[in-house]
Parts: C-alpha cells; sequence; structure tokens
C-alpha cells in the first residue's frame, strides 16, 4: 500500500519517508493549506482559478515572509522593545529573587531597600493600587499564596494588620501600558505569560 501511495506522489507518505532519509523527492505542498486564512481578495465559496489552485515547489531560494531588520517599522519595534526590557529587567529580576531565593523566609518583612523599589517601581503603578493599600502601608511581606501554596506572592501589609497580595506581572503591565503606549500590547502578548 505504501508503494501504491508513493507512485501516486501521495505527499504525506512522501513528507514523512523523506524525513527519515529513505526518499529524496521534492515535497509539494498546496498553495492553500487548510492552515492558512483565504485572502480577502477571494470570492466567497473560495473560487481559485487553476493556476492558484496548483501545486508548488518550496526551495531553499524561496524567502520566508518574516519581518526583516532592514523595514523601517520592524527596527523601530526592536529598538522600542529592547528599551523597555532594559527599563523592566532590574525590577523582573529583583522580584524573581526576592520570590524563588532563599533570601526571605515565608512571612518576612523585605528590606528597607527592596520594599523601597518594589513600593516605587511596582505598587505604585498596580492598576488598584489605592484598594490594595487601603488605610495604610505598614510594609511589603513575602509569603505563600493563600490558595496556591505552592506559589510565592508579595503582600502589601497595612497599618490596621490586614495584609492583601499583589501581582507583579499586572503592575508591569500598567507602568508599560503608561509608559511605551504605541509599543505596549505588542510587547505584553509576546513577553508575559497568559492570564497573569
Amino acid at each position: 500500500m505504501v508503494a501504491s501511495l508513493l507512485l501516486r506522489g501521495h505527499p504525506l507518505i512522501r513528507l514523512g519517508l523523506r524525513n527519515r532519509g529513505l526518499c529524496t523527492g521534492v515535497v509539494r505542498v498546496t498553495r492553500r493549506s487548510c492552515c492558512t486564512a483565504m485572502p480577502a481578495s477571494t470570492p466567497p465559496g473560495g473560487g481559485l482559478s487553476s493556476a492558484e489552485n496548483t501545486t508548488s515547489v518550496l526551495s531553499a531560494t524561496d524567502p520566508p515572509n518574516y519581518q526583516r531588520w532592514d523595514e523601517p517599522g520592524y527596527r523601530k519595534w526592536k529598538n522600542q522593545e529592547e528599551e523597555i526590557l532594559s527599563d523592566i529587567d532590574p525590577v523582573i529580576s529583583l522580584t524573581k529573587e526576592i520570590l524563588h531565593s532563599n533570601r526571605y523566609v515565608d512571612g518576612e518583612r523585605l528590606t528597607f531597600e527592596d520594599e523601597k523599589i518594589m513600593v516605587d517601581r511596582l505598587l505604585a503603578h498596580h492598576p488598584h493600587a489605592e484598594d490594595k493599600i487601603g488605610c495604610g502601608l505598614e510594609s511589603i511581606m513575602v509569603d505563600r499564596h493563600p490558595q496556591f501554596r505552592h506559589s510565592r506572592c508579595l503582600f502589601v501589609v497595612r497599618t490596621d494588620g490586614g495584609w492583601i497580595d499583589f501581582s507583579y506581572q499586572k503592575c508591569l503591565r500598567a507602568y508599560i501600558r503608561n509608559k511605551y503606549p504605541l509599543y505596549a500590547e505588542r510587547f505584553i502578548r509576546e513577553h508575559f505569560k497568559r492570564g497573569s
């Protein structure tokens, strides 16, 4: 059966054998695959001409359809991306060190220097900072999340003794949206995990 499919030129069989080094043929790919969207100019019903619906051969000389460094928009984006990364990297590194190292034990208050950075560079930009601080800020501490016991996070300790967690990623996203509005959404989409 494999031989009959090979003789008929079935592309999936030829691809599988080629990847194993058993076939030296050229893999043919149809121009319109199931993974690509139809162009806006295609009439309803997908009526492609016979020339457009033919198969084409991929070659090493066909350039990929990626943005190039010499395109002005791409260069501007990469420069801005680098600037944002260099701006937020120190606070991300410090936050991860606080949360994931033995520097602080669970329930420990941050040092004055670390607390100042967390308040100025993170908490001040949280979308609900006033609600988090409430009656007043006593300190910042690191502890286990009440629901997700394997996760450590930062907490605002209020002057009335209450405490509430805050997401450093929410703080950073708000900071980036405020300082870099033109590039914020793309940067967040590419550099922050979803849902955090």
